[in-house]
């Protein structure tokens, strides 16, 4: 497998840099996050999404647990030159731990990006780790436990805690698009495509052209042929 090594961004073996998910990068992110906060029907068999109830931390400051699991990518996950091919598998290692506030969920998600070269548009692909990190919060709630709307005033609101239910798909898709690179390269010094017919440099290192002065080439049509 190839693995393409990327300006100010992934090269083979090295660590991925850390992410809140909570940050924004292009209309991707602002996608995602815009749902933040939103009061929507959770489906609990839904891959993404994890009952805390059931692994025991509702409520239950200070208790802490792992979970492992393997989630198939969602739709659209990534950007122009680089993205994860929705339903190909993501590992996710997490680590929840119960709060005051809600639930803290850390940890990391293993994917496969599939990727052209911002140069060249040479296909690459390579496996990356992301890590990321994220505060899910209880719903607000009245003196009798019920639980109240609150204003969106907040520009970007922490995710709420859904009848128990935490949804990772809007945090694992911002953490994944934040750390794809944008210009991604095939190689630092990829010399890209000829401005003239497209070949690719590299794959022809003493391509050229013939080069005609501009202010002779009204004339050029004026000779007879043989005399050329």
């Amino acid at each position: 497998m190839r693995r393409g090594c990327c300006r100010g961004g992934f090269r083979e073996g090295s660590r991925p840099r850390y992410h809140l998910a909570t940050a924004s990068r292009g209309a991707t992110v602002a996608q995602a996050s815009s749902v933040r906060g939103a009061v929507t029907s959770l489906d609990p068999t839904s891959p993404c999404v994890i009952d805390s109830r059931a692994l025991g931390l509702q409520q239950r400051a200070g208790s802490m647990i792992t979970v492992d699991r393997t989630v198939p990518a969602p739709e659209r996950l990534g950007i122009a030159l680089a993205r994860v091919s929705a339903g190909s598998p993501v590992d996710l290692e997490l680590r929840l731990e119960s709060v005051m506030e809600g639930v803290l969920v850390s940890g990391t998600a293993d994917v496969h990006v599939d990727a052209e070269c911002a140069r060249c548009l040479e296909p690459m692909e390579w496996d990356e780790a992301v890590d990321f990190s994220e505060l899910f919060v209880y719903p607000a709630t009245d003196a009798r436990g019920a639980v109240v709307e609150e204003p969106g005033d907040e520009e970007d609101p922490l995710p709420r805690i859904q009848d128990d239910l935490i949804d990772l798909e809007p945090t694992l898709r911002d953490a994944v698009v934040l750390g794809l690179p944008l210009a991604p390269l095939c190689s630092e010094d990829c010399a890209g495509l000829c401005s003239e017919c497209g070949v690719r440099l590299d794959d022809a290192p003493g391509h050229a052209h013939d080069q005609t002065d501009s202010r002779w080439a009204a004339l050029a049509g004026l000779v007879e042929p043989d005399e050329q």
